[in-house]
């Protein structure tokens, strides 16, 4: 192996200059293969720590005597993060010195990761997040496949369980426990329950805040969004998305509540006292796609902004249901996330006419309606490739039996899209 050493990938660097001691820098989302967008197949852009790639890298460090990791990740893909964890285990058998520093966030898989390492080292204003493991589920099931389903992520969950335990020293009871309430840990609670080893006291302060939505991190300026079904914990401070974009490391901008500042309220009785103009309009706002998404049908979408009178914002019933409201329709939007690239997901959530999930399906099959018969075509062209249409339905097919030919899926796909407009409006 010759050194120095500097590999630098998208979202991680390994780095050594006398094959002594290497720095491994992981900043980013943990991935088995690059993702890459449903329509068009072209890669998703973002940070990934890819599987094959890392496990390549990882193999030219492998006769260090000392490894530190720099930790930055919201985690991914539960497999490969057990993987890249017992291989961290295995050099630590080998007698490899693994010490991992949580520059910004451990969650989910990064957490796995970093409890490889037998220090850990964290800031004081560092977050760490363990949960249950879980995954999408698109199309018809019966109930032995859904109960096959849970028994698998059972057996993942036992997996994280040994993972946390060895490290954290606690029973795998309160593990359970507290990877089934979505647990998460600033710095210190970390070291307190055992899963870091040191607060690192004299760091510099981490400027870390979350949408509104509860969504996505803002931390040091660096946009990390949460895993759909994931939110931020009420503890840390909220901003709008135009607001935590100039946040920066050594001067954090000023929280006085005028314009280009940082809104730091943690609930919307604190934003309306902090600022109340921005707490109306988001509230109008909300109530106006509350509002949309109820009086929409299944022809048409319905206009965003439109059907209904938005009523007193100081009403606390009237208020509580424009909040849920949005966070449903966060979250009708996220569910559609494996189906959509990120920038149509974006979009429809905080761009400059935000929209219900109904209302994203619907402008998208009208884009592909534009493009012509593309996507029938590639769904077509992906059915004859796999072979599925050779296959005989189960029990010779019947009530319940899925389509094999190109025409039954697309006629189940074209169902689908009419099931999610018909729900919506019986809702």
């Amino acid at each position: 192996m010759k050194f120095p050493l500097n590999i630098a990938r998208g979202a991680y660097t390994m780095a050594s200059v006398d094959g002594e001691t290497a720095e491994l820098i992981m900043y980013g989302d943990i991935v088995e293969t690059q993702p890459t967008d449903f329509w068009t197949g072209e890669p998703i852009p973002g940070n990934y720590i890819i599987e094959s790639e890392f496990l390549e890298d990882l193999e030219r460090v492998q006769g260090c005597k000392a490894l530190t990791i720099r930790m930055n990740s919201c985690g991914g893909d539960a497999g490969v993060s057990v993987l890249i964890h017992n291989r961290l285990r295995e050099l630590a058998a080998n007698g490899v010195e693994l010490t991992c520093i949580v520059d910004g966030v451990a969650m989910s898989g990064g957490s796995l990761i970093m409890c490889a390492c037998d220090t850990v080292r964290v800031n004081p204003s560092s977050l760490v997040m363990i949960h249950k493991c879980w995954s999408f589920l698109f199309g018809g099931y019966s109930a032995d496949e859904l109960r096959q389903q849970a028994s698998r992520q059972d057996a993942w969950d036992k997996s994280q369980v040994s993972i946390y335990t060895r490290k954290s020293k606690l029973s795998a009871t309160v593990i359970s426990h507290m990877m089934a309430d979505t647990t998460y840990m600033t710095g210190r609670e970390a070291v307190e329950k055992g899963f870091a080893d040191e607060v690192i006291e004299d760091a510099e302060p981490l400027d870390i805040a979350a949408s509104a939505d509860g969504r996505t991190l803002f931390i040091r300026g660096r946009e990390m969004h949460l895993t759909p079904g994931m939110f931020a914990p009420d503890t840390i401070p909220t901003v709008t998305p135009e607001a935590a974009a100039p946040v920066e490391t050594h001067n954090p901008p000023d929280n006085s509540g005028t314009e280009g500042g940082t809104t730091m309220a943690k609930n919307l009785k604190e934003l309306r006292a902090e600022n109340p103009e921005l707490a109306e309009a988001l509230m109008a706002e909300a109530k106006a796609e509350a509002a949309a998404s109820a009086s929409g049908s299944g022809a048409q979408p319905p206009a965003a902004g439109n059907g209904g009178q938005v009523q007193a914002a100081g009403d606390p019933a009237d208020t509580t249901s424009a909040v849920d409201a949005e966070r449903k329709r966060i979250q009708d939007i996220d569910a559609l996330a494996g189906l959509f690239d990120a920038e149509t997901i974006n979009a429809a959530k905080y761009g400059d006419h935000p929209c219900t999930a109904q209302e994203m399906v619907y402008q998208a099959a009208q884009k592909a309606a534009q493009q012509g018969q593309k996507f029938l075509a590639a769904l077509e062209a992906d059915t004859a490739g796999s072979g599925a249409q050779e296959v005989e339905a189960a029990n010779g097919g019947g009530e319940g039996a899925k389509p094999t030919t190109p025409e039954g899926k697309m006629a189940q796909a074209r169902a689908s899209v009419k099931a999610l407009f018909k729900n919506d409006k019986e809702e």
